[in-house]
C-alpha cells in the first residue's frame, strides 16, 4: 500500500478528518485508514479546504474528509 497521508486532527462530532496529504488525493480516490487489520476503507466522496470544496488536495495540504468511522491522530493514510 502507498501511504497518501496522515491524520493531524478529528472532529468526532461532525466525524471529519484532518489529514495532511503526502502525495496528491483527489476526490473519489479509495483511502484506506489504518492497518489491515484495524482499519477500514472508503472513497473520499468530498474534501474541504478552507471550508471550501476542493476536488484535490495536494502535497503538504491539510484537508479535511468526511469518515465513515472514528479515527485517531497520527493514523496514516493509504491508496486503497
Amino acid at each position: 500500500m502507498d501511504q497518501v497521508g496522515t491524520v493531524t486532527h478529528y472532529y468526532d462530532k461532525i466525524g471529519v478528518a484532518i489529514i495532511k496529504a503526502a502525495k496528491s488525493i483527489k476526490e473519489g480516490d479509495k483511502l484506506r485508514f489504518g492497518d489491515e487489520e484495524n482499519g477500514f476503507e472508503q472513497v473520499a466522496d468530498s474534501m474541504q479546504f478552507d471550508h471550501k470544496a476542493i476536488p484535490e488536495a495536494k502535497k503538504g495540504q491539510e484537508v479535511g474528509i468526511k469518515v465513515e468511522k472514528k479515527v485517531r491522530e497520527g493514523t496514516p493514510v493509504y491508496s486503497a
